[in-house]
């Protein structure tokens, strides 16, 4: 049975699957979807357009699907999707799409969103990613599945943040952020070599982890320029998917270039 507190505020343009709960003072708006089981604790606030797949959990002053801060959003009807079992924790903002970015906001499966975290318009963020304390993505970003930004870190609009990787506290992303690489913010942004316990936790074999380690090697620690290590890598590691999911990262990075 769907639970929805009288002190709620919804919107009768909402949509809800079964076993929702809607806390005291939630507020959902017009054209928000919640999937199965999707609960808003008190004081939540949900705005659409916006589709929740299931089991959704929203904290208390969390906001998710709120209008794009975006100087050239007029009111146009963007949205927000969402897959299933995210958490957004308290005093978090996801903001909805725009329509020169595409139109969507769009957040895959078992995300943790911490307290205070911001996903602005536009970004695309894969699954099991976690946002921790404060982390801060402008317009247009791309996370890919199993990323890790840490607290109080500030990512430059069309950034690419790579599966698997790591960024410390307080890091100043303004370069793609390449998979599998463990990136500290100290004087300057440098990359200290491959995310190997985050590799471990994931289920990565001793095998994968040397050969990403390998790679790694040739890129930061040889005497060759990023495509002599690249040739190098498709020459030495032709049989690892993993070395050629980095390799196709780096090169359709365009001018940007990645952190090294």
């Amino acid at each position: 049975m769907t639970e929805i507190d009288p002190r709620a505020i919804v919107s009768p343009k909402a949509k809800f699957g079964c076993g929702v709960k809607v806390g005291a003072g939630a507020v959902v708006g017009d054209d928000v979807e919640l999937g199965d089981g999707c609960v808003l604790e008190p004081h939540a606030v949900v705005q659409g357009p916006s589709r929740f797949g299931k089991n959704n959990h929203v904290f208390s002053f969390a906001i998710v699907g709120g209008d794009p801060q975006d100087l050239t959003y007029t009111g146009q009807r963007t949205c927000l999707d969402v897959g299933d079992s995210n958490d957004f924790r308290e005093f978090c903002t996801v903001h909805r799409g725009t329509i020169k970015g595409g139109g969507s906001t769009r957040i895959g499966s078992h995300n943790l969103i911490m307290a205070y975290a911001h996903i602005g318009h536009d970004c695309i963020i894969g699954d099991r990613v976690i946002l921790t304390n404060g982390a801060q993505l402008a317009g247009h970003i791309q996370v890919e599945d199993y990323a890790t930004i840490s607290a109080f870190c500030l990512l430059h609009q069309f950034s690419r943040i790579g599966a698997h990787s790591f960024i410390g506290a307080g890091t100043v992303i303004t370069q793609d952020v390449a998979p599998f690489s463990m990136i500290v913010g100290e004087r300057g942004v440098r990359c200290f070599g491959i995310n190997k316990v985050g590799l471990q936790r994931h289920g990565f074999s001793p095998e994968r982890i040397k050969t990403v380690d390998q790679a790694y090697r040739l890129l930061l620690r040889s005497k060759l320029n990023t495509s002599q290590a690249i040739e190098r890598m498709r020459d030495t590691m032709p049989d690892s998917e993993d070395v050629q999911q980095l390799i196709r990262f780096i090169e359709s990075g365009g001018d940007r270039g990645f952190t090294k």
